[in-house]
């Protein structure tokens, strides 16, 4: 496990990872970094150090690669339809339980949840995941108690949120969670975020 004070939070990018699953803990962990006396870092990264095509066409650079990303406390993995050659990608899901091994905080948004099941992380744990890939993830890991109803699960050393814009609030959680309820508020008016739809 990372030690020191200094909480540092990787964020997990690839080909075809789903744009707001990537961004969305990112716009909050990053205003979090700028108002918060613990200055967690805040990075993203990908296995080779190269950009990515998100699913939509959104290009990211990422911080560093797998290799050199160097120790986290917090590990965001993000969805997307990207993730279902990664989890059929023995290598891959190696590197993910190594990193489990060194990482006090797993977390995945969306279908990341499907590599966690993949990896044998999830196995008879409660998770969600986006609301299409619960029967994906039932074949994946048949003992995993789906959560249906939950926008993210906190079970301990594993946080799994449901689809997309869950992200979001999954990452407010983590901030509550690392610092404090009045932190997450904080950073919920910094980054303007409103839950309830405005339609």
């Amino acid at each position: 496990m990372p030690t020191g004070h200094h909480l540092r939070v990787g964020i997990f990018v690839f080909d075809d990872a789903e744009e707001l699953d990537v961004v969305g803990p990112y716009e909050v962990l990053s205003a979090w970094a700028k108002i918060s006396e613990l200055r967690p870092e805040v990075l993203t990264f990908s296995l080779d150090g190269s950009g990515i095509r998100c699913a939509k066409g959104l290009r990211l650079v990422p911080d560093a690669g797998a290799d050199d990303v160097g120790p986290l406390h917090v590990l965001v993995y993000p969805g997307g339809f990207g993730t279902r050659a990664l989890l059929r990608d023995p290598a891959h899901l190696e590197w993910v339980r190594t990193t489990r091994a060194t990482t006090a905080l797993m977390t995945s948004v969306c279908t990341g949840a499907l590599v966690y099941a993949a990896a044998g992380m999830l196995s008879g744990r409660p998770a969600t995941t986006h609301w299409s890939a619960f029967d994906e993830l039932a074949v994946i890991d048949p003992s995993v108690l789906l959560d249906t109803e939950a926008r993210f699960v906190d079970d301990g050393d594993v946080v799994t949120s449901a689809g997309v814009s869950a992200g979001i609030d999954m990452a407010l959680h983590l901030v509550a969670r690392l610092e404090s309820v009045d932190a997450a508020r904080a950073v919920r008016r910094e980054i303007q975020y409103d839950p309830e739809p405005p339609v």
